[in-house]
């Protein structure tokens, strides 16, 4: 079955592709939609032009489209993507995890075109899913974070065990998501096993508001693993 990812170029959405792939899906178009600010209904925003490297490094095809700044072009933006690509494809691929309000509208969107819904991460146990990934050899950077109980601090780290439990403590003390879907924090991943190649961080800087922030990144290139 040949699928398009909805692809932000953090974690859930990468991983949805390595499952995907595993389970026997062709999945060679990515999908995605570049919001006009931070304060996006649906999508990432900071980084979002590195997923161009994310896809050379992957080998996939990369469709992108500007969104306005509400949540109806929002909706837009990502149907005209779909749009051009169902004649091609059986089905979408989302790395939605709890969100049903996502979960809804994607299917929707899909049934109405007569094309299947993959979600391989839906309804996981979340710190499963985050230690599956650590394990498998993903890098994941935090390049966000917006909720009570989430620093600076955390900006630029990379996930592993230690930052692990940080989280875990912090979604049992404060109701983090602990995969950051209200957009609690925002990742990037810079390694996968899909990559053949890995994404270096050469440049960035740290915007930060007092109680959230996000690091944007201003060089990044591909380099050999």
């Amino acid at each position: 079955m040949r699928l398009a990812a909805l692809f932000s170029g953090g974690k859930d959405s990468t991983y949805a592709i390595h499952l995907a792939e595993k389970l026997g899906y062709e999945v060679s178009i990515l999908l995605t939609v570049e919001p006009a600010s931070d304060e996006s209904y649906y999508f990432h925003y900071p980084n979002i032009w590195v997923t161009r490297l994310q896809a050379e490094a992957m080998e996939k095809n990369l469709l992108t489209a500007p969104a306005g700044a509400s949540k109806d072009e929002e909706l837009q933006a990502l149907i005209t993507l779909i749009d051009q690509v169902s004649g091609e494809i059986d089905g979408i691929l989302s790395g939605v995890v709890k969100s049903g309000l996502q979960y809804r509208l994607f299917k929707k969107i899909c049934e109405e075109r007569g094309l299947k819904l993959v979600t391989p991460l839906w309804n996981q146990d979340p710190f499963k899913l985050l230690r599956q990934m650590i394990g498998e050899g993903f890098k994941i950077m935090i390049v966000g974070v917006a909720a009570e109980g989430l620093g600076k601090e955390l900006l630029g780290k990379t996930l592993d065990d230690k930052l692990m439990e940080f989280l875990e403590e912090r979604s049992k003390r404060y109701g983090i998501s602990p995969v950051g879907e209200g957009g609690e924090f925002e990742t990037l991943v810079l390694d996968a096993p899909i990559f053949k190649k890995r994404i270096e961080v050469l440049d960035y800087e740290i915007h930060w508001s007092g109680y959230d922030g996000f690091i944007k990144i201003k060089d990044a290139k591909l380099v050999k693993k």
